[in-house]
């Protein structure tokens, strides 16, 4: 097997692998937020880290994500080029879309979010209310993997793009990983 392709074939698992782990903050949000709905109506308890809780999960599952979206095609794309084009052509697309518009605005990102996370690390930075959740340090740290899982994501496409175009492979799109069929 080609090294390129392995190695694609190793960021997508990761992603994919991580994406799905994701997914199971997504029950956790909503369970916590009928928890707490219920708390407020049934008892007329408010809990303010339950509350923040629910903004945690919210943006650790949105900010975490974004390579798991990019893997499976879920970011918005003007398809009026892309859609109709041939598989060496969206290899082209990807490249140039890839090395000009996403690494740079990923660079960008993470150099400009590390200052600022990095503080937040410093003083182990908590939440600004008494009873809240003691722990924004963690959550700003999505800032930056943010754009660090979109740029593997990204490296990924590439290197198959580079495969379709060496000719390779039949198209760039992200193929689940084969199972046997014991497992």
């Amino acid at each position: 097997m080609d090294p390129m392709l392995k190695l694609s074939r190793l960021l997508d698992t990761i992603t994919d692998r991580f994406g799905r782990g994701l997914a199971w903050l997504a029950i956790s949000m909503v369970v916590l937020q009928g928890v707490v709905v219920f708390m407020r109506y049934v008892f007329g308890l408010s809990i303010l880290w339950m509350q923040e809780g629910i903004l945690y999960l919210h943006a650790i599952i949105f900010l975490s994500a974004a390579g798991y979206t990019l893997l499976h095609d879920g970011h918005v794309r003007v398809d009026i080029f892309y859609s109709g084009a041939t598989a060496r052509t969206k290899a082209v697309i990807d490249i140039i879309g890839i090395a000009f518009l996403l690494m740079p605005v990923c660079l960008l990102l993470f150099w400009a979010g590390w200052p600022y996370v990095a503080s937040s690390w410093a003083v182990f930075e908590g939440s600004m209310e008494p009873s809240g959740i003691p722990a924004m340090f963690l959550l700003k740290t999505c800032i930056l993997l943010f754009p660090a899982t979109l740029a593997l994501q990204g490296l990924s496409m590439v290197l198959r793009s580079i495969l379709v175009l060496q000719g390779k492979l039949e198209t760039n799109a992200w193929q689940p990983p084969l199972r046997s069929p014991e497992g």
